[in-house]
């Protein structure tokens, strides 16, 4: 009999697979109505690859994304004059300033463009606010929408390698993801559908009704393939 696969013991919901959000510094989030703060802390999160910035304001504390120059005693409008950290509605930003922590809709707080380097920029305004996002596709938002000026700070985190296989090992820990991974096609037959000398030896699409044990690969896929052009 086989072993459980990967796939199994993880929507079983056990601790290794769980994040650790207990350690994480909190959601980010986004004031609902007009107001002025101050950056009272810059602090490491371990749940996402930006820091982030701890402004007090008259109504209460809150954190947010951490921008490129921010620095402690810096001054934070809301739904104020654009500037670099600030928070302001789409339709305040002029077009082609970076801009990240983008709403999906007014009020629902930050939800694009919140790792570090990445940023969008307006490029046009009109009845909805069209929005170049990094992955250099077109989307567009309410105008109401709330956003970030400027772009998430710890760009360069890719620029300075792992070296050492421990460095990765406590980065992946962080988050509790499963690290080293390794390949279904490396296992054995008992531990996975792909396991065995025939690598994998069946088709990788599986039907949607499957059981746990075979859903694996392309689950009810409409089409496989590289996609012509």
């Amino acid at each position: 009999m086989g072993k459980r696969i990967i796939a199994q013991a993880r929507g079983k919901g056990g601790p290794r697979y769980t994040a650790p959000s207990h350690k994480y510094a909190g959601r980010v989030t986004y004031p609902s109505s007009k107001t002025k703060g101050v950056v009272v802390d810059i602090c490491h999160d371990p749940g996402r690859n930006s820091p982030v910035a701890k402004v007090s304001t008259p109504l209460g504390e809150f954190l947010m994304i951490a921008v490129e120059g921010l620095k402690v005693g810096d001054e934070v409008e809301i739904m104020g004059r654009v500037s670099r950290g600030c928070i302001a509605r789409l339709c305040d930003i002029p077009e082609g300033v970076p801009i990240c922590g983008i709403e999906s809709y007014p009020m629902s707080g930050p939800r694009f463009c919140r790792g570090s380097g990445t940023y969008a920029t307006i490029i046009s305004k009109e009845k909805k606010i069209t929005v170049k996002m990094p992955s250099g596709k077109f989307k567009e938002f309410h105008p109401n929408c709330l956003a970030t000026v400027g772009i998430p700070a710890g760009g360069g985190r890719y620029d300075k390698p792992f070296v050492k296989a421990g460095q990765a090992f406590y980065a992946a820990k962080a988050r509790n993801r499963l690290w080293p991974r390794t390949s279904a096609v490396k296992m054995n037959a008992v531990d996975h559908p792909f396991g065995g000398s025939t690598k994998p030896g069946k088709p990788k699409t599986v039907s949607r009704d499957m059981p746990p044990g075979k859903k694996v690969g392309s689950i009810s896929a409409r089409r496989t393939g590289k996609k012509k052009r």
